[in-house]
């Protein structure tokens, strides 16, 4: 738990949180007493999902969608959070995307080269930018980056890239906010087993990804919600401008 308010629980912000890792940070933040904003695009019903299990353990959440790449909705987002909790003092950008098909770098389509940039980098950009504006002091901003950065594996050339944006974006932003008793770091997984990283892969090819570690199993989204929950609690606190690997030591 972040050291503001003690009055009231610290209030975190979890872009892209209807599944996956994102719904698996939402529900630690909040077991760890945080209230929650769980942000989503699409599925309403898998958003409730996660709020239900939130507050069916006593914690509170609240649903907000909105498109992180739309500067207006990112505005909204901290709008709607600071209306139902009285501020933010957290943010995990987990909203993300990847190439379904992971077309190697001279196949890659115009299209998506732009989605990638466009919900990867500017989505993550534009909600750093409100919460550098809007977090309390002692606020804590943690960014999603990927060991495919590491790996360098083919097929992976544009999303990698987009990460590694992410990881210089938040090195730099750390240093800017001097001052301002707010970290900013980022989490980098190796292969977990959410439905993003599962789709369009072989069981056979997943079985290998799963080897390369030499933990020998995939990440689970509560292994990266493990480290989120460091970096935004007192015991993190002074971890600055940094990328974890969170990834079973596959690189």
């Amino acid at each position: 738990m972040t050291q503001t308010h003690a009055s009231s629980s610290p209030v975190a912000i979890v872009t892209g949180a209807s599944r996956g890792i994102g719904a698996a940070i939402a529900q630690r933040l909040a077991a760890d007493g945080h209230a929650v904003v769980v942000n989503y695009a699409g599925s309403r019903a898998e958003v409730e999902k996660v709020v239900a299990a939130i507050t069916g353990r006593g914690g509170r959440a609240i649903a907000v969608q909105a498109d992180v790449a739309d500067a207006n909705a990112a505005r909204l987002l901290f709008d709607a959070a600071t209306e139902a909790f009285g501020g933010v003092d957290v943010l995990v950008n987990n909203a993300g995307a990847m190439a379904g098909e992971l077309p190697h770098l001279a196949d890659t389509s115009d299209a998506t080269f732009d989605r990638l940039f466009d919900i990867n980098v500017k989505g993550s950009f534009l909600a750093m930018r409100e919460a550098a504006k809007r977090l309390r002091s002692g606020g804590r901003i943690v960014n999603c980056s990927t060991s495919v950065i590491g790996l360098a594996l083919p097929g992976y050339a544009v999303y990698a890239a987009t990460k590694s944006a992410i990881e210089t974006m938040t090195n730099i932003l750390a240093k800017e906010l001097r001052g301002r008793n707010i970290t900013v770091n980022a989490v980098a997984p190796g292969p977990t087993a959410t439905a993003l990283f599962l789709d369009g892969k072989t069981p056979e090819r997943v079985e290998q990804l799963a080897k390369m570690a030499p933990l020998e199993r995939l990440g689970q989204p509560e292994d990266i919600a493990n480290v989120v929950s460091l970096l935004v609690g007192p015991q993190g606190a002074w971890i600055n401008g940094q990328t974890l690997r969170a990834n079973g030591g596959i690189v």
